[in-house]
């Protein structure tokens, strides 16, 4: 059983998180720069063994897809012709930016580094990504 990948996809930076070989904890990975993204997971693809990957879906409060929505839909169909052996699912991503920034106030990182907007993705993949293998339970 291959590991679980998730994407926090941004315009600018996308955040990266990866479940455990035993797909039970979401660890935060790294950040790419979005224009580096799919020649980044060609390589990462390449040297790990990743089965699903899970997009965040960029969804506004009243459940319409938000403007984001435009670049992730295509990213899917992309990966998906890519890499047919991996299924390519989305997930709520609504609210995980502010649960990333309460999770480093709340774990004493200071102010410069709260700041980091880098940080803030990798977080809010991994909660996109815990909050998917939970929901799977």
């Amino acid at each position: 059983m291959g590991r679980i990948l998730a994407i926090d996809y941004g315009t600018k930076r996308t955040g990266i998180a990866v479940s455990d070989p035993l797909r039970i904890i979401a660890g935060g990975l790294t950040t790419v720069a979005t224009r580096e993204l799919e020649r980044w997971l060609a390589q990462y693809f390449a040297e790990n063994d990743v089965t699903t990957v899970v997009l965040g879906k960029p969804t506004q409060m009243n459940g319409q897809p938000s403007e984001t929505w435009r670049f992730v839909e295509p990213l899917a169909a992309r990966l998906r012709r890519a890499y047919p052996d991996k299924e390519v699912v989305f997930h709520d991503e609504r609210f995980t930016s502010v649960m990333a920034h309460r999770a480093m106030l709340e774990s004493g990182i200071g102010r410069m580094a709260r700041r980091d907007k880098a940080l803030v993705d990798k977080i809010s993949a991994t909660i996109i990504l815990q909050s998917y293998m939970d929901a799977r339970k």
